[in-house]
């Protein structure tokens, strides 16, 4: 039977370049790949990986994922204080989930989702 492994979201940036600096200033990403004509790029952040390409469109519209993680409340005061937008603070979900969202230059939001624990 097939097994999916693992998901790798494309991003589409208008600069590469200062894509690569954003995640990185912003959200704590670290380069792991760049191609050599600078319109294709890979950053990574705790075994996440976002491809983030080129593209000339002027339709304005990014993407959007989740992103699941451990302590939400830790990870928002560190984009917070390193500058990132954000565009919906953190929120309790009724389906008993905790999320925020950010947003990139480009349209592209983040939504990073934590599971609330059971009290009892």
């Amino acid at each position: 039977m097939p097994t999916m492994t693992r998901v790798a979201p494309e991003l589409p940036l208008r600069d590469v370049t200062q894509g690569l600096e954003h995640y990185d200033t912003r959200l704590g990403f670290k380069v792991a790949m760049t191609m050599p004509a600078g319109d294709y790029a890979i950053v990574e952040r705790d075994g996440v990986a976002l491809h983030l390409f080129r593209d000339e469109g002027d339709d304005g519209k990014g993407v959007s994922m989740h992103v699941f993680v451990t302590d939400l409340d830790a990870l928002f005061t560190e984009l917070r204080d390193r500058g990132a937008r954000i565009v919906q603070p953190i929120v309790e979900q009724p389906w008993g989930t905790r999320d925020f969202r950010v947003s990139d230059p480009w349209g592209n939001v983040l939504k990073f989702t934590e599971p609330q624990e059971d009290e009892g």
